[in-house]
């Protein structure tokens, strides 16, 4: 096993384990989350893992997923507000996306993009909302779309068990809805 892979399987646990973990919203600051501490570290993981990929011949795409998604959790441990960490984010993914289709690669870019925006947006959105568990379950989704049809297993798996966690919060907060 190499130190590429190594450093994406570890990073994958790392954030499949953040998607599992229980979300409280009894939590004053994102730094005293666990959750949000096993996103960004397994974020900052996968950012190595997308930049040694990338190095070694991969697609730059994850490489920019992964800056949006370290950009966002430093957002989101530093508990920015929302007029701060949205003109950030939103000026960081505007940038993102037009790199992403200065390098389109077929329509599949499209659902690449769509995907990245939800992962940015759950990121930083408030920790145990509904709002947060749909936008990082549709962004996952798409990434692992997107993933499949580049053949990127790693990125594909991390992002279905991602998804099929996420998806479980969204289920969780419907059910407490009714």
């Amino acid at each position: 096993m190499d130190y590429i892979f190594s450093t994406g399987i570890i990073g994958s646990l790392i954030l499949v384990t953040g998607a599992a973990w229980p979300e409280s919203k009894d939590v004053k600051h994102p730094m005293k989350s666990l959750k949000n501490w096993l996103f960004a570290i397994g974020g900052f993981a996968i950012l190595l893992y997308a930049i040694f990929g990338y190095m070694q011949g991969g697609p730059i795409f994850f490489m920019i997923l992964e800056i949006l998604v370290a950009v966002s959790s430093i957002l989101m441990m530093l508990n920015t507000p929302d007029k701060v960490d949205v003109p950030i984010l939103t000026i960081s993914s505007l940038g993102l996306i037009v790199w992403s289709l200065f390098l389109f690669e077929g329509y599949s870019t499209i659902i690449f993009i769509l995907g990245l925006c939800g992962i940015g947006l759950g990121y930083t959105l408030q920790g145990g909302t509904l709002r947060r568990s749909v936008a990082l379950t549709l962004g996952s989704i798409l990434i692992a779309v997107f993933s499949y049809i580049g053949a990127s297993w790693i990125f594909f798996w991390l992002n279905v068990f991602f998804a099929i966690f996420s998806a479980y919060y969204v289920y969780k907060g419907l059910a407490k809805k009714k």
